[in-house]
């Protein structure tokens, strides 16, 4: 049963106090110029084991990112409580002879010493170079990517997509291949952490503590997120390109929803999310726009490649009905129909649908965390679907898809992760019905890393392609998408992992998979 948000709202304000105060509070200061004498003594260690990234590009700016965390599995990173000053600079060129923008702002303790500057005032369409400096010390050098002018006429881009990296399931062999790779941006749809304790794992160091613990804490929260993306594969993916993310459940806990999740109260499970969602802020390359407010954050949004192509960024957790008939996997009923029932709120709804009512581009791109198409998961007569998904909420998938036919919607896409295996499917008006329109086009992709090395195509994928006519490829190997999309056609690469099991695995490309313009459905290269 949902809670009601203003009862649930007031409760959570009574538990916060002095302690949860820096989790919780929404307010940080604009990027500002240093003030003399901030950066107190000289400190020699290396700040950057955390990387750098970039994000949310837009036709005249972008998001640069790095935290310094010179002992990156300490409290603060091993840093001081005072800020740091932080020198940054974007280029033209790799070597930095033809600096176009810098500047100076401060890394604060309040927020674990992340820096977030919102270049402004690039040109569009380029490729920008970027870097920090701290106490002499330069960063690793960042590649990022500016949108095109709204209108423009765009011939071609490329992006991947990957989602769910559990760290201890193995080697993020897959981001190393996509860092070799030209891509114009990249997408991460959900699960960038593992909120969870574990016993033990594939990789070295995996029965440490910062591993095995559940996370609850934003201390803890900062730690795991450290612990990820200290990993050399990741860092190089982050410093390709620029990013754009969402989140999903375990970024938070295992299949939250709204302000319900069984681990504890209402009013106790905002205190978690509040300090989930900070530390999220914290590691990913976010504007402003984006910061949380206590156990609140704005991440759907807009990314516009000219006429080419129009991605909704969705947020399917925050705003969603607890799952039907007590989550799992279950029969479809008057639950999952129930109109009343949504997995994006009311307000993120008609936000997307509004938005393809005024939509020019040639695709109409849906990046989001779980599948929309139906999974009947049993073989035979009986029909169980996953309740977590948009099977869980038909009213929701009935009234996006059908919005999408009522507004003449071009090239309906949806790309999406979650489920640990590769799902391309035909998206249809009515998903029991063979016969029924097909609307869109869905390519799911695998995890990074979590499932470990799997197979080409295991029990349950063989169970998903026999009952769900509409699914056309499946694999359940780890890896992620890459995409070239053209006004004529949008091609899917499959890239799988042999084995994420051991380090320097064999990436390959399991699949091509191609929607046309104008023609919806999934077809084979």
């Amino acid at each position: 049963m949902n809670v009601r948000v203003g009862s649930t709202r007031r409760s959570f304000l009574t538990v916060t106090g002095a302690a949860a105060a820096m989790a919780l509070t929404g307010s940080l200061p604009e990027v500002e110029p240093a003030k003399a004498g901030a950066t107190g003594p000289v400190d020699r260690r290396d700040p950057y084991t955390l990387g750098i990234a970039s994000g949310d590009p837009l036709p005249d700016a972008v998001v640069i990112w790095t935290r310094l965390a010179p002992e990156p599995l300490a409290p603060f990173g091993g840093m001081d409580r005072r800020p740091v000053e932080v020198q940054w600079q974007v280029a033209e060129d790799e070597q930095f002879r033809r600096i176009v923008s810098q500047g100076t702002t401060l890394a604060r303790p309040e927020s674990s010493h992340s820096v977030h500057v919102d270049v402004r005032g690039l040109r569009p369409w380029r490729h920008y170079w970027y870097r920090f400096r701290v106490n002499g010390k330069l960063s690793p050098v960042g590649r990022t990517r500016t949108a095109p002018p709204p209108n423009a006429v765009v011939p071609e881009m490329s992006l991947a997509f990957a989602s769910c990296q559990a760290w201890w399931e193995g080697w993020y062999t897959a981001y190393a291949d996509m860092a070799k790779r030209d891509h114009d941006v990249v997408f991460f749809l959900g699960d960038y952490i593992y909120e969870f304790g574990i016993d033990r794992g594939i990789r070295p160091h995996s029965n440490e503590p910062y591993i095995t613990q559940q996370t609850v804490t934003l201390d803890e929260y900062r730690v795991r997120y450290a612990s990820y993306k200290m990993d050399p594969d990741l860092q190089a993916a982050h410093a390709a390109a620029p990013w754009v993310v969402t989140l999903d459940d375990h970024e938070v806990v295992d299949n939250w929803a709204d302000e319900a999740h069984p681990s504890a109260p209402p009013a106790q499970f905002l205190v978690r999310r509040a300090n989930a969602f900070r530390a999220y802020w914290e590691h990913m390359p976010l504007r402003f726009a984006q910061l949380p407010n206590g156990p609140d954050m704005q991440l759907y949004r807009r990314i516009r490649y000219g006429r080419l192509a129009e991605f909704s960024v969705l947020d399917t957790r925050q705003y969603r009905s607890d799952q039907a008939y007590g989550d799992g996997t279950k029969a479809p009923g008057p639950e999952t129909k129930d109109p009343a029932r949504t997995i994006t709120g009311d307000a993120q709804e008609k936000w997307l649908l509004d938005g393809w009512s005024a939509s020019q581009s040639r695709w109409n791109v849906l990046a989001h965390q779980t599948a929309i198409a139906r999974l009947d998961t049993k073989d035979g007569p009986e029909v169980l679907v996953p309740m977590d998904t948009w099977d869980g909420y038909e009213a929701s998938r009935d009234r996006v898809l059908g919005g999408a036919v009522q507004r003449n919607v071009r090239n309906l896409v949806s790309i999406a992760g979650d489920l640990h295996r590769s799902v391309a499917s035909d998206l249809k008006l009515d998903f029991t019905n063979p016969d029924s329109p097909t609307v869109g086009s869905e390519f799911v992709g695998t995890s990074i890393s979590s499932g470990i090395d799997g197979m080409d195509l295991d029990p349950g994928g063989l169970t998903l392609l026999k009952e769900n006519p509409h699914i056309k490829f499946g694999n359940f190997q780890r890896g992620y998408v890459s995409c070239n999309i053209t006004p004529q056609r949008w091609i899917s690469d499959y890239r799988v992992v042999d084995k994420v099991s051991v380090p320097n695995g064999t990436v390959s490309t399991r699949a091509k998979l191609l929607v046309e313009d104008g023609r919806p459905g999934i077809q084979s290269v």
